[in-house]
């Protein structure tokens, strides 16, 4: 009877780390830590994984992909097991509803640690006029139906009278980019309720108020781009007509191609996303698979590799990250360390 519940036992253990290969053979665990999410997080955690396998040769280099927020937790909330990514690069928080997902499929213990900070940044090219927006002009120009109406601009002129009497072109990113759910709740939303009607058309019809608020216009004149930044920075380069949006370290990393755009009077510099002065400023997650952290190769090693890199003048600075504040940073080394369950009720 005891021998029966011990092969009973092995083979839902095969099951659930997805070990079982065809013909009765058993195929091998996987070998190196994989993570996947967002484009802005991207450089930052391939960054990392290069100081792991740099710091330790009997660690792998993990395998980053850049899929996109929104797409990276459906891939890091399907299940448990090796086919199955161990960690998810977020530029926003989890959602509820993923979140949720993420259970339904068994994946019950999680660990959220915030790495840094990012701002949701607009840019032209170095020879672009310096157009001046704000939350609301920016609304205007993108929304599918500002404030209920119809979109008929065409020109940034349309939107406000003293800026210039150009087309609108904004190139960005697509749907499933944690930095045009950004874009939507730290800009858009925040343009459409300078309408006291949308405002409270929120506790009326929350449904409603998303779609007003949030849908961007499709037709030519915002250019979904893909999840490739550096593809929007090579857009706006060529054209000095064009605007970008896009993680401010893509700016930060080309300085020299690009300038900034204030919006609301406030340029994006490490300085006001620092201190969030700058409206479009915003935490930086990554998501960790607690029953992984045994199974995986590294994946604890990789998880304290961030915790080394993300000081004021770390690597990570190095390389176009805003440093979180202090209280942030001694949090987020404590859950890198303890690694706490996140149990989802702080979620939206």
């Amino acid at each position: 009877m005891r021998s029966n519940r011990l092969i009973a036992g092995s083979v839902l253990v095969l099951a659930t780390l997805g070990l079982s290969g065809c013909g009765g053979q058993q195929s091998a665990t996987r070998d190196q830590v994989r993570a996947v999410g967002s484009s802005t997080v991207y450089p930052f955690a391939k960054a990392v994984a290069e100081s792991l396998a740099r710091s330790d040769a009997t660690i792998k280099a993990p395998i980053i992909e850049s899929t996109g927020t929104g797409a990276g937790m459906k891939l890091f909330c399907a299940g448990i097991g090796p086919q199955h990514p161990d960690i998810e690069d977020a530029s926003r928080r989890m959602k509820k509803s993923e979140f949720d997902e993420c259970v339904k499929n068994g994946v019950k213990e999680i660990v959220e640690i915030q790495v840094g900070l990012d701002g949701v940044a607009f840019a032209e090219g170095s020879n672009g006029p310096g157009i001046a927006l704000t939350p609301e002009d920016v609304y205007k120009a993108l929304a599918k139906s500002p404030f209920g109406k119809p979109q008929t601009a065409k020109t940034w002129k349309d939107v406000n009278p003293a800026l210039p009497d150009e087309p609108i072109l904004v190139y960005g990113p697509p749907s499933t980019s944690g930095t045009r759910d950004a874009l939507k709740e730290l800009i858009l939303v925040r343009g459409c309720e300078s309408d006291p009607a949308m405002k409270a058309l929120k506790d009326s019809d929350k449904k409603q108020h998303d779609a007003v608020c949030g849908e961007v216009r499709e037709d030519g004149a915002y250019v979904d781009a893909g999840e490739n930044d550096n593809l929007i920075v090579q857009k706006i380069e060529a054209n000095p007509k064009a605007i970008g949006v896009f993680g401010y370290s893509y700016l930060e990393e080309n300085k020299d191609k690009l300038k900034g755009l204030t919006m609301a009077g406030v340029s994006p510099t490490y300085e006001t996303i620092s201190d969030f002065s700058y409206p479009g400023a915003r935490p930086l997650y990554i998501y960790v698979k607690k029953a992984h952290l045994k199974a995986i190769p590294g994946l604890q090693a990789y998880v304290n590799e961030w915790a080394k890199l993300w000081s004021k003048g770390g690597v990570l600075a190095k390389a176009g990250m805003v440093v979180a504040p202090d209280d942030v940073l001694a949090a987020s080394s404590k859950a890198a360390s303890e690694l706490p369950v996140l149990d989802g009720t702080q979620l939206k």
